[in-house]
Parts: structure tokens; sequence; C-alpha cells
């Protein structure tokens, strides 16, 4: 799996309000998530008229993809608003295993010392193995 990070931080001339920033921010957001489909949101600098930072988060098994998407979302952004600043980070995560041999067994822990941790609340019941069941919820 290869997780890939873009920021940028866009100037935005002729911004002489909040609105009028929100209206390009707005039109970069919503471009980049429709034409590209990737995670995006104004991330930082809030309150400044004429600078906006904008995080993009994509997802995908190719690392070459990933790096072109980014690429071609911050030239997209750049037809709209001057990019001052460009920073990208590109993270690949090993494969999980699939054997479930491997995963926890939930059965094999203690789990009825929970409740008696919280202080101050009244004992819950318990059916077998420590578990709630329905006829305890029904009570």
């Amino acid at each position: 799996m290869v997780v890939g990070i873009l920021r940028l931080t866009l100037y935005i001339h002729g911004a002489s309000s909040l609105k009028d920033k929100r209206q390009v921010v707005r039109k970069v957001v919503d471009r980049l998530r429709s034409r590209f489909n990737v995670s995006v949101a104004e991330v930082g600098d809030n309150d400044i008229w004429q600078r906006a930072v904008i995080g993009i988060g994509a997802v995908s098994n190719d690392h070459s993809f990933v790096n072109e998407v980014l690429d071609k979302c911050a030239r997209d952004a750049g037809n709209i608003a001057e990019i001052v600043n460009r920073e990208m980070e590109i993270e690949t995560y090993s494969e999980m295993s699939s054997d479930w041999s491997q995963k926890p067994d939930f059965d094999a822990h203690d789990l009825t010392g929970a409740n008696s941790s919280r202080s101050g609340s009244e004992p819950q019941p318990e059916g077998e193995d420590g578990w709630l069941t329905e006829e305890d919820l029904e009570k």
C-alpha cells in the first residue's frame, strides 16, 4: 500500500476578504476531488486572506501512480492560484499477513478484569467467558 501526502501553500491574488479566499479554496478543493479522486482539505492559514494551505492525500498500490496523481494535483491547483510552497511525502507500507494463525486470539485473553478496574461503577452482569449475553441486556 502506497500513501502519498501533498501540502500546497497557495497565494491568492486579489483576495480582500475571507469570502474571496473561500471562493478560490472551494474551487481548488472541488476541482481536485472531482478530477483526481483524492482527499483534499484546507489545513492551515485559515484566517489569512491571501494565503491558504491545502492538504491532499492519495492511496494506491503503485508508487509511480501516487506520484503522478499528486503532481497533476499540484499542476491543476497552480492554474487557479500561485503555489508558494510544495511539500510531498510518499510512504510505502509492507503487505499485511493474511495468515489467520498470526492474528491474536481474543478468547485466550482474560477480559473479565476490565469491569472491575472502573471505580464508582456497579459491576456489569456477564455471561459465559466474561461476555455479555442478550439476556443480560434485557434486564
